[in-house]
């Protein structure tokens, strides 16, 4: 045998011989043969390998725990912009209510004192023999809510001590107090005993004058009193000013007859009378002067 083929035979046995050479190379192997096979497993199905498999799982639930506490936070963000849009939407549509209950309530007042103004116009029609001058009412306290009122016109209006003052359809008062630009209005319902009463008159059946004085009756009714004989005054009678005592001009309404009694002593009749003008809550008023009368 020829010595370079002994030498040969020497240096293989040598080689093999090795053990961690012979490991790292079967190791090489085994990778090379494992990848072959996976790679003909997969051209040959269509599903992925049982390790690819579990490797896509592995990294599907680590990102899924990963992504969880990002998806928390997010979504609670997300909760917490919407109640606070919702608390502000809210606070909102409060606002536009309140605002529309103004808005009614404004309406509501324009359009009393839009009618009251058109009463007015009518009173400064229906009385064509008297100087009318128009006043708003800018003070009326609840403790004397049936006694007193202030109007926003005075002397430099032309306004004096005892002319009447008219609301709606009938008298409601008269002046008592005056300043240069507002008087003070003693009311036809005033309970003040000293109050200076309107005498007042009404047509019977006959034809005739029934002369009397309006005191109060109650919160909303008047008395025609000291009238001798009123048998004669039927429901729905007229009751007007007399002008007797220069106080207050004749004609003007006072309201109109709506029962008919005796009075406790039984010597004379209470008549009743309903208040033509506006009591209650008057806004606008007119002041009666006499034409000329400045």
């Amino acid at each position: 045998m020829p010595a370079f083929i002994i030498r040969i035979i020497k240096q293989m046995k040598k080689f093999f011989g090795n053990r961690k050479v012979l490991t790292i190379l079967l190791i090489i192997l085994a990778v090379l043969c494992m990848l072959s096979v996976s790679v003909r497993m997969r051209n040959n199905r269509k599903s992925p390998l049982f390790v690819q498999r579990l490797g896509n799982d592995t990294m599907a639930i680590v990102s899924q725990v990963v992504d969880w506490p990002i998806r928390l936070v997010s979504g609670g963000a997300d909760s917490v912009s919407q109640l606070v849009e919702a608390e502000n939407e809210n606070d909102h549509l409060k606002q536009e209510i309140t605002n529309l209950a103004q808005t009614k309530a404004r309406n509501s007042a324009l359009e009393a004192e839009n009618q009251q103004l058109k009463s007015a116009l009518k009173l400064k029609d229906t009385l064509t023999n008297y100087d009318i001058v128009d006043a708003s009412v800018i003070s009326r306290s609840p403790d004397t809510w049936s006694d007193l009122l202030i109007i926003n016109r005075g002397s430099r209006s032309g306004i004096k001590k005892n002319m009447p003052v008219m609301s709606g359809e009938g008298v409601i008062g008269r002046i008592i107090e005056v300043d240069a630009t507002s008087s003070k209005v003693e009311l036809i319902t005033s309970t003040d005993k000293s109050a200076n009463r309107f005498s007042v008159e009404a047509d019977s059946t006959k034809g005739k004058k029934v002369h009397g004085i309006i005191t109060v009756l109650s919160k909303n009714q008047l008395a025609f009193t000291q009238v001798v004989d009123s048998s004669k005054l039927k429901k729905g009678t007229k009751v007007y000013t007399s002008g007797m005592g220069g106080n207050s001009p004749k004609g003007l309404l006072i309201g109109s007859v709506t029962k008919t009694t005796r009075d406790s002593f039984g010597l004379s009749d209470v008549i009743q009378v309903k208040p033509a003008g506006n009591l209650n809550d008057p806004s606008v008023v007119s002041v009666i002067k006499r034409k000329g009368e400045e």
